[in-house]
């Protein structure tokens, strides 16, 4: 197993430990849908929200890395370090899933 893939192991296996922060329900819950806007693509919210600090040497490169998309959602709902935690009200699950499977195939711009 390689590093990075052990330190993906290791947080996804920490944040269920920790009770899943990214807003698993308990059994006496109900899900409720999550209101906030809709981007029109992974793209969009990308160029409009990540790039800021990610195209600018705030953040490490993310795109053409080939980033799990699992690990970027885990990521961009919890936060790590620096990186701040982005709620259901700023980006939307199904918002969320579409940045995650653009930056993981994303190439680096030339």
């Amino acid at each position: 197993m390689t590093a990075g893939r052990m330190k993906f192991v290791v947080l996804v296996s920490t944040l269920i430990v920790m009770g899943n922060h990214t807003g698993a329900l308990g059994a006496d819950q109900k899900e409720t849908p999550q209101a906030g806007f809709n981007w029109k693509d992974g793209a969009e919210v990308y160029t409009k929200i990540c790039a800021l600090c990610h195209e600018t040497s705030v953040g490490p490169i993310l795109r053409g890395r080939e980033l799990d998309p699992l690990y970027i959602r885990l990521i961009v709902r919890n936060g790590s370090r620096a990186m701040p935690a982005f709620r259901p009200s700023e980006i939307d699950d199904r918002s969320l899933e579409q940045l995650a499977e653009y930056v993981s195939k994303a190439e680096v711009n030339k």
